[in-house]
């Protein structure tokens, strides 16, 4: 069976960190396994400090750079091209839901944050769209939960992916 996966969307600055934030948090209060993927635009980004270790084997060229300890693992891998985002869930193991930040064109579910300060117009796919977290009165076709009502939206996840604990 397939994991399932939610994406996050809305204009920069709308909240998608600090709504997937608070969602995680629910969902592992309810005794979920959860993941997570941020889609970042620009290449060439850095999760080690220079000088380290890991980043001076990725600076001597090794393609491929695990960091290994008794409580975590990260790998950084070197790509001749962006990975699709099934590509990168297929290698994502032991969750029971992964939640996207961004991923806008993947065709992923999602819910879309929708900030009154930031507009009101929706960017997401129609087709792709499940629900609007806000914080303002909007008339729209799918469910709209109001910003901070963290539990609702974790209710309708769970509903709609029929999250199962493992």
């Amino acid at each position: 069976m397939s994991t399932p996966v939610l994406s996050i969307i809305g204009k920069s600055k709308s909240g998608k960190t600090t709504l997937i934030e608070k969602l995680i948090r629910e969902l592992k209060r309810r005794g979920y396994r959860v993941g997570t993927v941020k889609h970042h635009f620009h290449p060439g980004f850095e999760i080690d400090q220079p000088g380290k270790d890991t980043w001076r084997h990725a600076q001597a060229g090794s393609d491929v750079v695990v960091l290994a300890a008794p409580d975590k693992i990260a790998t950084i891998r070197r790509l001749e091209r962006e990975l699709e985002l099934d590509e990168i869930i297929e290698s994502i193991p032991d969750v029971d839901i992964l939640i996207t930040e961004g991923y806008k064109r993947a065709g992923k579910p999602a819910i879309e944050v929708v900030r009154q300060a930031n507009g009101l117009e929706l960017i997401s796919d129609p087709a792709q769209l499940i629900a609007v977290a806000s914080d303002a009165q909007i008339a729209v076709s799918v469910p709209r939960f109001n910003w901070n009502d963290v539990s609702g939206i974790a209710d309708f996840i769970e509903s709609v992916f029929k999250l199962k604990r493992t």
